[in-house]
């Protein structure tokens, strides 16, 4: 039986390097020794990944962040993302404090990916969604609506990485990839779309709702 750790592999690697340093350090007799344990600790708790409970409707959008909603724009197009007409947008900033691995959005299949180079501005400024290095991945669910969700690297977030593949088919809140050292999400959804969150609005990947298709469908 597979056992799931609490924690990223890359965590566990990483957190692995640093303990056998510090073991080394000790053995020396260098107070360095304890730092090393420290940061070892500290790495785990970055690199946390807790299990989620999702909802069980189909038709929701989930946040595929934990965070804090920073801004909330309807009306943008993207078109360096490909995107015209209009979508709204919803910003989550992720700080150093919360946990950095992403979560699909909805149940459906990945259409397409495209990875932007770029450059690392502060992502809670705008331009961070034009000229910051970013991963967009598009989905489209049975029900044929599409959602877009943008990984962006930021002035610590220097890596991005992504654990699927175009043409998979995902569950809704299954794990994605990670960003490292504070980062932000941006979601496109259809312009019609009723946005379930505010502003400021605390984010939990895998179960805070962001809207739901049902209530566009049923005239809500």
């Amino acid at each position: 039986m597979d056992v799931k750790l609490p924690f990223d592999k890359d965590g566990c690697r990483i957190a692995f390097v640093i303990f056998i340093v510090a073991v080394l350090m000790g053995s020396l007799g260098t107070n360095m020794g304890w730092l090393g344990f420290l940061m070892t600790a500290g790495c785990l708790a970055f690199f946390r990944d807790p299990e989620r409970v999702h909802p069980s409707k189909k038709s929701v959008v989930i946040s595929p962040a934990d965070g804090i909603v920073l801004k909330i724009t309807t009306g943008v197009p993207a078109e360096e993302l490909g995107l015209y007409g209009e979508w709204k947008k919803i910003s989550i900033f992720m700080s150093v404090f919360n946990v950095h691995v992403n979560r699909a959005p909805v149940t459906g299949v990945i259409e397409r990916m495209l990875y932007i180079p770029g450059r690392f501005f502060n992502v809670t400024l705008d331009k961070a969604s034009e000229y910051n290095e970013r991963r967009a991945t598009f989905m489209r669910t049975p029900e044929d609506n599409r959602v877009v969700f943008v990984q962006i690297a930021g002035l610590l977030a220097r890596r991005i990485r992504c654990d699927v593949t175009e043409g998979q088919e995902l569950e809704l809140g299954q794990r994605i990839g990670i960003i490292r050292f504070g980062s932000r999400v941006d979601v496109y959804l259809p312009k019609d779309s009723d946005i379930l969150v505010e502003e400021g609005q605390i984010t939990v990947a895998g179960e805070t709702v962001l809207t739901d298709f049902s209530r566009k469908e049923i005239g809500e």
